[in-house]
């Protein structure tokens, strides 16, 4: 149980969503979970972002659950929170996103976080 900031990129209050899993596994995990989506107002409780730029204080990871032709107007808004890593889960790759992060110094995980999470690899 660590507090990181721990932004959950594409964030939904649907329960069938991985997104949505994600937060509550987060949540579990004793990480500061923080939803980003412009479309809800809330999400678990917590109040939801509209944009990675609103977000307060450093962010640890960014966990992508958006496909490329949505994440990849972001790159921009993605680098200049400067999060130490971002998670591409499965079908939120985006190679894009993923170069640029390289080159800044971010460190990039194609990975489930989910699976990270039960496996103790997050």
């Amino acid at each position: 149980m660590s507090g990181r900031t721990i932004v959950v990129l594409g964030a939904s209050p649907k329960e069938d969503r991985y997104a949505n899993m994600a937060m509550h596994q987060l949540m579990e995990h004793g990480e500061h979970a923080v939803p980003v989506n412009p479309a809800f107002e809330e999400v678990l409780g917590e109040k939801c972002f509209a944009s990675i730029a609103e977000v307060p204080g450093p962010i640890h990871t960014v966990t992508l659950y958006l496909g490329a032709a949505r994440s990849s107007p972001l790159i921009d808004e993605i680098l200049a929170a400067k999060p130490q890593r971002v998670v591409m889960n499965p079908g939120a790759e985006n190679e894009e996103l993923a170069r640029q992060a390289e080159s800044a110094g971010i460190e990039v995980v194609h990975g489930c976080t989910l699976v990270m999470l039960r496996t103790g690899t997050f």
